[in-house]
C-alpha cells in the first residue's frame, strides 16, 4: 500500500510540475511589450445627476414633483408613481464607447439619430409617445438621458424633454 501511495504522489507531483512548466518558446522577456488594456484619460466632471436639480427635471418634464428619487454611483432615476409611472433618468458612462449604448438602442426598436449637442457628438433614440433617450459623447466617456411617460402616455414630448435635460448637462460639464 505504500508503495501505491509513493507511485501516486510522485504522478501527482509530476502533473503539477508539468502544469506550471510552458513552452519556452512562448516566453517572453521582462522588457517586451505585452498586450496592454486602453487606458482611458479622465474625463469631464458632469456632477451628481448630471447637474440637475430635482426641481429642474421636475419643470422639464412638466410634473409637479416626482414621489421617488433614486440617487446611487452611477446615475439618478426620478419617478412619478412608481416602474409603470413616468420617469427621468440620468447615467454617466466612464471609458465605455457610446456606440454600443446606441448600437443597443437601435436593436431594441430605437434607431439612433445623430445630432451634436453644445458641440458634442450625440445621439437621440426613440419611440415616439413613450421613450427618448440622448447620449453625449465626451472623448472616451458619455453621458445619458432617458424619459418614460410609462403608462401615461402623449402627456409630455419625451425628446424634448431629454434634449433639453442633455443640453442642461452639457452647458454644466466642467
Amino acid at each position: 500500500m505504500r508503495k501505491h501511495g509513493r507511485v501516486l504522489a510522485a504522478i501527482t507531483l509530476a502533473v503539477l510540475v508539468a502544469g506550471c512548466g510552458g513552452n519556452d518558446g512562448d516566453a517572453q522577456p521582462e522588457d517586451s511589450p505585452r498586450a496592454s488594456q486602453k487606458v482611458s484619460p479622465i474625463g469631464p466632471f458632469f456632477g451628481e445627476c448630471g447637474s440637475a436639480t430635482d426641481d429642474e427635471v421636475a419643470q422639464a418634464f412638466s410634473v409637479p414633483a416626482f414621489s421617488k428619487i433614486t440617487r446611487n454611483s452611477v446615475g439618478c432615476v426620478w419617478e412619478v408613481g412608481g416602474s409603470s409611472g413616468p420617469s427621468v433618468s440620468f447615467s454617466w458612462y466612464r471609458g465605455s464607447p457610446i456606440e454600443r449604448e446606441a448600437t443597443g438602442s437601435d436593436r431594441i426598436g430605437r434607431p439612433p439619430e445623430w445630432i451634436e449637442i453644445q458641440g458634442q457628438k450625440a445621439f437621440v433614440g426613440s419611440i415616439p409617445g413613450e421613450l427618448c433617450e440622448v447620449g453625449v459623447q465626451y472623448g472616451d466617456d458619455f453621458f445619458h438621458w432617458s424619459v418614460t411617460v410609462g403608462l401615461s402616455t402623449g402627456f409630455v414630448d419625451t425628446c424634448d424633454v431629454a434634449k433639453k435635460l442633455a443640453d442642461l448637462t452639457a452647458s454644466r460639464t466642467e
